[in-house]
């Protein structure tokens, strides 16, 4: 797998799990935000399961597009675009009326001193949809980045452990959280809330991040010393399915892999496969950000994707220079400054 082609075509191409829940969700779905570095092949991927299910049912996906040639391959896909501005109400009073809503819009990267943006995107656009689509099943994209810093030896957070988020972003996808909350109160919304830790694809990702310092005989800083990560399909595919388990009061799912893995480990793997020596700078700290997704395992099964398989993938692609989207998951951070 060392084509941009091939990589899309193996991470957007639905199980047959996938393929039944599509039958079974009513109406059309509205992407907001779709335009990320996960928005493509969600769609993509909710369009395959269309097709292979022989129905009929629209992917739509909105975002500003100021990348005119991600509008158009989305479009060659077979899903319907709209430029909208989220921010702009008359814009988004002119979105159309959807009952199923994967809402994947928000900031994170640039944080610091545009502070005021990330709230309004986090915070306020939330407060609009949710206003607008008090009528829809809306599964809410947020992170563990909310959940507070734990002992890696005393069990990872699950949904019921009270947030205690660190820094303006996670604070702000609290925020998020709690829009969205009042909304499903008060007009008995159907929502998920899609707390996810560290989606991996070939092209960005801590395991990438991990694999290229390696490949470049750079230290890797294990201070943070555990990370939780899940391959982006396997994510993907988990939040075109909750939408099949929206609830008011809002249902609120973790979404990883199965396993804690160790940084300093995930570094002397790569080292490996590529001959060479793991340089190691830091010291492990006795807490990380982790959370425990064995609800949505319960619901969807473990992932199709392996972690021995991405390790693989990762370090093939690597090693034959495939593209990245130069987008860093910043997963050593301590203090929640993005």
């Amino acid at each position: 797998m060392q084509t941009i082609e091939k990589l899309e075509e193996f991470m957007t191409r639905p199980s047959a799990a996938l393929v039944e829940d599509m039958k079974k969700i009513d109406g059309d779905i509205l992407i907001l935000g779709i335009a990320g570095k996960m928005g493509p092949t969600l769609a993509k991927m909710a369009k395959r399961a269309v097709q292979e299910a022989d129905i009929e049912k629209r992917i739509i996906g909105v975002a500003r597009f100021s990348n005119q040639e991600m509008k158009q391959e989305l479009e060659d896909a077979g899903i319907e675009t709209i430029t909208c501005d989220l921010l702009d109400e008359a814009q988004l009073a002119q979105l159309p009326d959807v009952p199923n809503v994967i809402f994947m819009a928000g900031n994170k990267f640039g944080t610091i001193n545009n502070e005021h943006f990330t709230w309004a995107m986090n915070t306020y656009v939330p407060g609009r949809v949710a206003d607008k689509y008090k009528n829809s099943n809306i599964v809410v994209f947020s992170s563990g980045n909310i959940y507070p810093f734990t002992p890696v030896t005393a069990g990872n957070c699950a949904e019921d452990v009270t947030p205690v988020p660190i820094g303006e972003y996670a604070m702000s996808t609290l925020g998020r959280e709690r829009i969205f909350t009042n909304f499903s109160n008060r007009f008995q919304t159907k929502m998920v809330m899609f707390r996810l830790n560290y989606a991996i694809d070939l092209r960005y990702g801590v395991l990438l991040e991990i694999a290229k310092s390696v490949y470049n005989d750079e230290p890797v800083d294990v201070t943070m010393g555990s990370v939780n990560v899940i391959w982006q399909g396997d994510a993907n595919e988990y939040a075109i399915r909750s939408l099949l388990h929206c609830e008011s009061p809002v249902k609120i799912l973790n979404v990883t892999g199965p396993e804690t893995l160790s940084v300093r480990w995930l570094t002397k793997e790569f080292a490996k496969r590529f001959g060479k020596e793991a340089k190691i700078v830091g010291e492990e700290q006795p807490t990380a950000l982790l959370n425990t997704a064995s609800h949505a395992h319960k619901l969807f099964g473990y992932p199709r994707v392996t972690l021995e398989q991405m390790l693989d993938l990762v370090a093939n692609w690597v090693q034959a220079d495939g593209a990245t989207l130069n987008k860093p998951t910043h997963f050593q951070e301590r203090k929640g400054a993005y």
